[in-house]
């Protein structure tokens, strides 16, 4: 694996909040394009479209410190087959946490959601290390 990796992780990582608004838009009839925040308030009942709205604003949440960590880690000349790893992994246990948040299996989900965290403080870590 190559610093590219990670990198096209973090494009990955990008895109994935948008699938999970996907399967919330879609999860119901009626949605209104017009004024979307508005619908998904009023699905208030439906907690297929809640978890996957959740799953939404928790992916946002997640690329920030993920994409600082794997280009700190980088700038810190930490090897490059190890930011790949951290970053493949986080993609994957990214994509299982809105897999098991709309599937509704909070206990993985959130063993998924520390696993990819974990990750993210590891890349951080290293590049602190490295410049150290």
């Amino acid at each position: 694996m190559t610093l590219a990796t990670a990198y096209w992780c973090i494009l990955i990582t990008a895109l994935l909040p948008y699938a999970w608004a996907f399967a919330a838009k879609t999860g119901a009839p009626g949605y209104n394009n017009r004024n979307p925040r508005a619908w998904i308030a009023k699905q208030a009942g439906n907690y297929k479209v809640q978890r996957a709205n959740a799953a939404h604003l928790n992916a946002f949440e997640a690329f920030a410190p993920f994409a600082a960590g794997v280009l700190m880690a980088q700038a810190a000349g930490v090897d490059h087959a190890r930011i790949a790893m951290l970053a493949v992994a986080f993609v994957l246990l990214r994509i299982a946490h809105g897999v098991l948040y709309l599937a509704d299996v909070p206990l993985a989900r959130s063993l998924a959601w520390m696993g990819g965290y974990a990750c993210v403080v590891a890349l951080m870590v290293l590049a602190a290390l490295g410049v150290a």
